[in-house]
């Protein structure tokens, strides 16, 4: 009797198990559990190993003898993957004549369609937005295919946004660093909204990037009007917030979308700044010029600025020191301070090392990084990480970071190629 009813509880609660599992794989139920679950490891791996107390501290070795002895490794080109490695060429600006007629006090751009964000979504989610206001037919599951194809990619980047738009629609973009309150008020009075990438703090959480898209403002209320994908429709920033903190956190970077046809009105709009060049060389004299007014982790972020923008003009020598200082700044903070997922979505800094032969400087950020995840999800370290082992002769470890990040990115074009050079 006793065997019958221990049969009789096992096949009940292997059925019930096999409902759960069911019912779990049922789109409309996976998409509203699989995040809370997520959520959930999250958390529990977070307590378990505290992110805040992670420090970064690459080493600062000597040019690795690995890359003289191998010349195969000391053939190898590094692939740029989000950051220019040679000074950008200039680019000629459409003869323009540049007018300073007064913008209005107060705009909202209408025909911008919000959306709120799937788990995890805000980029894609953001740039469907974005897209709506020119007509484009689709929403963030439409980007999101294309910019995050594994739902463990942790982070979309405005080069890859800006890659969508420009392989997937009609229309063209233009992104941007170092802008301010000034130059948004001008693209959105003229008819183009702006989408930028800031730092988000909530309360429950620690720092994190976050995308939102500016569609108006009013000078009476001191505030953007934008429709942030996690929050709502129409909120507000104040002009003040975003200054002087929260769009430091991205180097004051922004992308603006357009038909082709418009782009004098954009190029004349930007003024020195549409050419990439004196951009970077904007940004880097903007970012200079407030580094002795910064304190805590705005400097840490100004001296972030500073090594990558250094890095995108070429200046690799000094863009590494820039970066020591960084980490070590970083390192004294207070861990409530710490901005700890800072390198989900700022990159610059392993091509930066790998290029000036620093590869277990490589290796300790990615580790550091990696180390604070509970899965796998930042393709862009493994792709670095995979690029040190390699330029150290390590070919195999070199091969699996190289494997997660195309599991990660299928298209990720540069991992692509590094794993077919080991094959």
């Amino acid at each position: 009797m006793n065997s019958r009813k221990i049969l009789i509880a096992t096949t009940s609660l292997l059925v019930l198990v096999l409902l759960c599992a069911g019912l779990y794989l049922l789109p409309p139920v996976h998409s509203r559990v699989a995040w809370r679950l997520a959520s959930l490891q999250t958390k529990i791996h977070y307590f378990l190993n505290p992110p805040d107390q992670v420090a970064f501290s690459p080493v600062q070795e000597e040019i690795s003898l690995a890359t003289q002895s191998n010349p195969q490794i000391s053939g190898l080109t590094p692939s740029a993957t989000f950051a220019p490695t040679q000074t950008p060429t200039p680019i000629i600006s459409p003869t323009i004549t540049l007018t300073s007629t007064a913008i209005p006090a107060s705009v909202k751009l209408s025909g911008v369609v919000h959306e709120y964000q799937s788990f995890n979504n805000c980029g894609p989610a953001s740039l469907s937005i974005l897209l709506s206001y020119w007509g484009w037919e689709g929403d963030q599951r439409n980007t999101k295919a294309f910019l995050r194809p594994n739902e463990d990619d942790a982070n979309v980047m405005p080069e890859e946004m800006l890659a969508f738009v420009e392989s997937q629609t009609q229309l063209s973009g233009i992104l941007r660093t170092g802008g301010d309150l000034d130059l948004i008020k001008r693209l959105v009075a003229a008819g183009f909204p702006v989408l930028i990438e800031k730092g988000h703090h909530p309360p429950k959480d620690w720092w994190m990037g976050h995308y939102v898209v500016v569609n108006g403002y009013d000078d009476a209320w001191s505030a953007l009007i934008t429709q942030d994908p996690l929050i709502m429709a129409d909120f507000p920033i104040p002009y003040h917030d975003l200054n002087t903190r929260w769009w430091r956190d991205f180097n004051f970077v922004y992308l603006v979308v357009f038909p082709p046809e418009r782009e004098h009105e954009v190029a004349s709009i930007l003024a020195d700044d549409y050419d990439p060049l004196l951009n970077l060389q904007r940004t880097l004299l903007k970012t200079e010029a407030e580094l002795p007014m910064l304190t805590e982790r705005d400097l840490f972020f100004g001296f972030l600025n500073q090594a990558e923008t250094l890095h995108q003009l070429g200046r690799n020598d000094e863009a590494a020191t820039a970066f020591d200082q960084a980490f070590a700044h970083y390192n004294t903070l207070d861990e409530k301070q710490r901005p700890w997922r800072v390198l989900w979505y700022r990159v610059d800094a392993y091509q930066t090392y790998y290029e000036t032969g620093r590869y277990q400087a490589v290796i300790d950020l990615a580790h550091a990084t990696l180390s604070m995840l509970s899965k796998r999800s930042l393709e862009e370290s493994h792709y670095w990480r995979g690029m040190a082992y390699e330029a150290l002769g390590e070919s195999e470890k070199a091969r699996l970071d190289y494997e997660i990040a195309l599991q990660l990115r299928p298209t990720y074009q540069e991992a692509l190629e590094a794993l077919s050079r080991l094959e």
